[in-house]
């Protein structure tokens, strides 16, 4: 299959699902339910899901190899997103964002997002084609963020106190109060931007800081570009459901950060030691296994602490 047809079937796929989500979904304004994020996340995943299953047609029915690549650089981004999901929720808390605005926000992050996350994929592409020593800077980056992660794994991001909203906040004039789900109103004679706007400004900064580690960990996986891309924009197209699904959730997670820190570093060992002799290299299957038994092992070993304490505390009450 062409290029052109590969990326027109993605793009037709995406465009089709943001517009039943904004045009009939979300049509009116209203509070997200857990059941409605579940049936979405569902939905997103499902569909994320079956385009890797027909991946093997997009390469003219000899794409087994994309196929497994495709769902591990799938897993890799959506346990990334995970940690998205977390911060949002803090920026949420930060500026007391009413329920029913948060999906408008989320869905006009998300659009923001893909255009960023297209335009630094095409860029890291290009980079790595060009000088392929880079890929061995992205191995280094992602053992740095590893570690940095399993170090602040128990600890909350304060957003209120970060620079990036105190510059936020002195460039773009703002409202003191929300105007409905309005961006910008115009009082006095002048556009402001209300803390919606804002908000929205701060989660599409953070989504680009963001991709700083979740892209150079997808090319640990593949340097497929098709790949890439499919396996980015489907985890990312999938955040706002997932927001509203785990946000009463996000406690009871509690190795989340931790088993990202264990996979980071699995991907930056891999992409570090792929092109040395003699060192033995996982498949792209066992590649998979691996990234979905730390996953599958972070939920357990949460749940099992979570039904420990439960214990703990019963046994103290009583």
């Amino acid at each position: 299959m062409s290029t052109f047809l590969l990326y027109g079937v993605f793009a037709a796929v995406v465009a089709l699902f943001l517009a039943i989500d904004l045009f009939i979904v979300h049509r009116h304004t209203h509070a997200v339910s857990i059941k409605e994020a579940g049936t979405w996340t569902a939905i997103w995943v499902s569909v994320s899901i079956l385009f890797g299953l027909f991946m093997p047609q997009f390469y003219e029915g000899a794409g087994r190899d994309e196929m497994i690549l495709y769902f591990t650089a799938y897993i890799v981004e959506w346990s990334l997103s995970v940690d998205n999901v977390l911060v949002f929720l803090l920026i949420f808390q930060t500026f007391a964002v009413p329920r029913e605005f948060q999906h408008r926000v989320l869905f006009y992050g998300v659009l923001g997002a893909i255009v960023m996350r297209v335009a630094v994929i095409l860029a890291g592409v290009a980079l790595v084609e060009r000088f392929h020593w880079i890929l061995y800077v992205f191995g280094a980056f992602l053992l740095y963020l590893a570690w940095k992660t399993w170090v602040h794994r128990g600890e909350i991001e304060n957003v209120a106190d970060s620079r990036l909203l105190k510059f936020i906040r002195r460039v773009l004039p703002t409202t003191h109060d929300y105007r409905g789900e309005h961006f910008v109103v115009r009082e006095h004679g002048r556009w402001m931007a209300t803390p919606l706007m804002m908000v929205l400004v701060f989660v599409n900064v953070v989504d680009l800081i963001f991709a700083t580690d979740s892209i150079p960990a997808v090319f640990a996986i593949t340097r497929d570009p098709f790949i890439v891309m499919t396996s980015n924009i489907f985890a990312i197209l999938g955040l706002r459901a997932l927001y509203f699904l785990i946000a009463g959730l996000a406690d009871e997670v509690r190795y989340l950060k931790a088993g990202l820190a264990v996979i980071l570093a699995f991907v930056g060992l891999k992409l570090l030691t792929e092109d040395i002799p003699g060192i033995w290299h996982p498949s792209p299957l066992m590649s998979l296994g691996i990234i979905a038994g730390i996953l599958a092992s972070v939920v357990v070993l949460s749940v099992l602490h979570d039904r420990r304490e439960h214990r703990r505390s019963s046994a103290s009450g009583g």
